[in-house]
């Protein structure tokens, strides 16, 4: 009994390097799709980001102008990108504060973006890339959890350089009102 408890470990590391190592060779062997193109551009993002907000219509707990803090990570070897939106005047406790968490992923032959609203629901939403391959357009899907609040419905993500990029988020307010949000940030790390 006590030789297969020593073994078990090593075998299943063994099994999983296999594994990881058969991933690596398929995915590097095979042309990038169209959306593992987007979602490689949008991982070049990875960063601290601050800038400039501006809503339309204007909303009184948001003055056009604002300073806005974007934080972009990838994860998940790679598979998944982490985007944290929050407020730089508002430190501590996000439960207390927006700080919403978007995932980026490929899905098939999808670049899918899952918003974790502070709404309290979960939009997700497809990329389209643009011709130059330098936007990266989000449209709407479906949605988990109540809109009672309203929800997330559409993003654009515009790089300019690797220093600099827009992003434009477009939020459906209870009786579909839109409220649209663009971000003009520069990278900080």
């Amino acid at each position: 009994m006590k030789p297969l408890r020593l073994t078990l470990p090593f075998v299943v590391m063994l099994l999983a390097t296999v594994a990881v190592a058969q991933h690596e060779m398929s995915t590097s062997t095979q042309p990038q799709s169209e959306a593992q193109k987007s979602f490689t551009q949008l991982k070049s993002l990875a960063g601290t980001w601050r800038g400039t907000v501006t809503v339309d219509p204007p909303q009184p707990e948001i003055k056009n102008g604002e300073m806005g803090h974007i934080t972009m990570r990838v994860t998940s070897r790679g598979n998944a990108l982490v985007h944290e939106m929050a407020d730089p005047t508002k430190s501590g406790d996000p439960t207390k504060y927006d700080h919403p968490v978007t995932m980026f992923y490929v899905d098939s032959d999808h670049l899918t973006l899952v918003h974790y609203c502070d709404a309290g629901n979960r939009p997700r939403m497809v990329a389209r890339t643009s011709a130059d391959g330098k936007t990266v357009e989000f449209d709407f899907v479906d949605v988990s959890g109540g809109t009672n609040y309203g929800h997330m419905h559409h993003a654009v993500f515009t790089t300019i350089d690797a220093n600099h990029h827009i992003e434009d988020w477009t939020y459906m307010m209870p009786g579909d009102k839109p409220v649209h949000a663009h971000m003009d940030v520069m990278r900080v790390q």
